[in-house]
């Protein structure tokens, strides 16, 4: 194996250092090169676990290092965009993570960045649909396994009342709908490959704060409908199903399964209930090396940054759906 991708971190977020960090790490065609925090000792404490990786005290330093390739950015979401069109700027592969900023504008300023520079490839962090289990679902679908798609269900909460973390800060792009309702929206959008044509949405929004505890929505799409729920204030859970004309598709995990166990999703049909399970796997990694892989064969990414612009022009109308308190047309 040749040379690998060199990876730089803005920022010691714990998704970077729990979960991308250690899927650089394990991934076949990346490593981790640095990592840049405004308070330099949680640079080095992260970059001292590992082999001759750099700690800057600085964003901009990272992006000035000759020897980084590409940029993974975990920034609160308001920070996305900014510092995702620096690192543009400066010569490097970006993975933005999700929602790819707070607005479809932010989004759009972003495309326009990397439409000029487009030897450089840019990428929106959805995980979820690396994973093996989406890819079958998606099959199984396309097969025709549970007849056509009519409905999708799905939920995604936790709990964080927490006044300092970024989740509960409006300025910071807070709120359940940008950190966990946007999942709904986006395997919502996969599974229909389409846009909603209608939505509606409400809003539990917290008196003080101003961010979403919660969020409903139904997303009418030609095809069928999809209804969700998110909250930051409710038990750690999350689910998806997929219902069909001859069956549906249920998720034991779909959103963050476990990397140390199999995962499992079930098809129910009139005949009975399958289980097909999955080795377990780590979707993280497995989002890394795809990217990694369209930086090495210059192939576009896995998926492009209209998908994301798409899916905060969905997020947004259901925001005006609440604030006028009805359906919105896309």
């Amino acid at each position: 194996m040749g040379e690998k991708i060199r990876w730089g971190i803005l920022g010691t977020a714990t998704i970077a250092v729990e979960q991308v960090i250690p899927a650089i790490q394990e991934s076949n065609y990346g490593i981790l090169g640095a990592i840049a925090s405004r308070n330099i000792s949680k640079a080095k404490e992260v970059a001292k676990h590992y082999l001759e990786v750099k700690a800057y005290r600085d964003y901009q330093e990272l992006l000035n290092d000759p020897n980084i390739d590409v940029v993974y950015i975990p920034l609160p979401n308001h920070l996305h965009v900014p510092w995702a069109i620096k690192a543009i700027k400066a010569g490097k592969h970006v993975l933005v993570e999700k929602p790819v900023g707070t607005t479809k504008k932010e989004g759009e300023l972003l495309q326009q960045a990397a439409q000029e520079h487009p030897h450089l490839k840019v990428m929106e962090a959805f995980m979820y649909r690396f994973h093996p289990q989406w890819i079958k679902a998606k099959k199984l679908i396309t097969e025709n396994a549970i007849g056509k798609v009519g409905i999708i269900s799905s939920s995604f909460s936790f709990f964080d009342d927490d006044p300092n973390s970024i989740t509960n800060k409006k300025e910071f792009g807070g709120g359940s709908l940008r950190d966990i309702g946007c999942y709904s929206l986006s395997l919502s959008r996969y599974i229909f490959e389409s846009e909603p044509i209608a939505v509606s949405g409400v809003l539990g929004l917290d008196p003080v704060t101003k961010v979403d505890l919660f969020a409903n929505g139904i997303l009418e799409f030609k095809e069928g409908t999809s209804t969700f729920f998110s909250s930051i204030r409710l038990t750690d859970h999350q689910s998806t199903q997929i219902y069909g004309t001859e069956g549906s598709i249920e998720f034991q995990l779909p959103f963050n399964p476990p990397i140390n166990q199999p995962s499992k999703i079930w098809i129910h049909r009139e005949n009975g209930s399958e289980t097909i399970t999955f080795n377990t796997c780590n979707q993280y990694t497995l989002q890394i090396d795809a990217f990694n892989l369209a930086i090495i064969n210059n192939t576009d990414v896995p998926t492009p940054l209209q998908d994301g612009i798409n899916n905060m022009a969905v997020l947004e109308k259901l925001e005006e759906s609440h604030e006028i308190g009805g359906r919105v047309l896309l």
